[in-house]
């Protein structure tokens, strides 16, 4: 028997169908399901975030959805807080939690901790994004690259959010967030985690699946739903959850800096980047990490769910209370 309580972390790229067999297994195990996404944090992103829909959510409620404004800055501390509280409720009422979605950091934040990084800076956080729309993020992992090579090698130039952040942590500091990170403590993590990874068989294959999706995304209302953000006073390009994957795209096409096809084309490219980072990030977590990979074919769901769900129901032998 296993003295920590079992959790189970369904990872992968984005479109590669981590909902739909989440929420398989939600259908076949007493599991509770946390979203580890951060945009579906905020209220009134469902469509570019492809957030479960309402009734989808009543049959099987995903913790962390809807539980910020887009307007409210959403944190991996923040999500690292909801989370373990969200996981021992759902232990305490004898399920197993289940955590899933394609935000890696919020990932490693909770499994392996943080490091105790300088509070964020507006003032300075806003002279990088003016760098930033005058020359572009490859500049800006320029300027991170002559202060901190190690970070600077970790960091894509087209990953805002993490290229933002670790600038801002050594013009806060006068310290490189390699530094931090190097000193950070690791406390043994309160779970046993399954590790459970959707890979496609083919690049090809993901690119296809992310191109298809963001078409329908757009077919499916989300220049609407975006242009609903873009009214309002309180929210600009600069926040977390509008510089989010395909909603910066959109919001620069509504802002007249892009035609709609360069939007088209900006969304996707954008997306096949992020699905880039996101697995070149679980194969470094398979390095530290045993990982149970899983193939993800449409043509095969059925079958892999079958085989995702035996391969959880051996581990969780002899974890389960009797």
């Amino acid at each position: 028997m296993i003295d920590s309580p079992p959790a189970i972390f369904l990872m992968g790229p984005t479109a590669s169908g981590k909902t739909d067999l989440a929420l398989a297994l939600h259908r076949c195990l007493p599991c509770d399901l946390i979203s580890v996404d951060s945009a579906q944090v905020y209220c009134g992103m469902d469509i570019g975030t492809s957030k479960p829909s309402s009734e989808v959510l009543r049959r099987a409620p995903h913790q962390l959805v809807n539980i910020r404004d887009p307007a409210q800055p959403y944190s991996a501390a923040n999500f690292c807080d909801d989370a373990l509280q969200a996981m021992q409720e759902s232990v305490k009422n004898g399920r197993i939690p289940l955590l899933v979605g394609g935000t890696m950091l919020y990932f490693s934040a909770l499994y392996e901790g943080l490091a105790d990084l300088p509070a964020a800076d507006e003032r300075v956080r806003q002279e990088i994004m003016v760098q930033a729309e005058k020359e572009g993020w490859p500049a800006v992992h320029a300027s991170l690259q002559a202060v901190d090579p190690q970070a600077a090698a970790r960091i894509h130039p087209q990953d805002p959010q993490r290229l933002q952040r670790a600038l801002e942590v050594f013009r806060v500091s006068g310290r490189t967030i390699s530094s931090f990170h190097a000193e950070q403590k690791c406390q043994p993590f309160p779970f046993d985690v399954l590790h459970l990874a959707l890979a496609p068989k083919t690049r090809a294959q993901l690119h296809d699946a992310i191109a298809r999706r963001f078409h329908q995304m757009l077919a499916d209302g989300l220049v609407e739903e975006v242009r609903q953000l873009y009214k309002r006073p309180d929210l600009s390009c600069v926040l977390p959850s509008i510089r989010s994957v395909g909603y910066r795209q959109v919001w620069s096409y509504l802002a007249g800096e892009s035609g709609w096809e360069e939007m088209v084309e900006r969304g996707i490219v954008a997306t096949r980047q992020l699905a880039k980072r996101q697995m070149t990030w679980l194969r470094r977590w398979e390095g530290r990490h045993a990982v149970h990979w899983q193939e993800c074919q449409p043509h095969t769901f059925d079958e892999n769910r079958q085989n995702t769900l035996v391969v959880v129901k051996e581990w969780l032998q002899g974890r389960l209370p009797q």
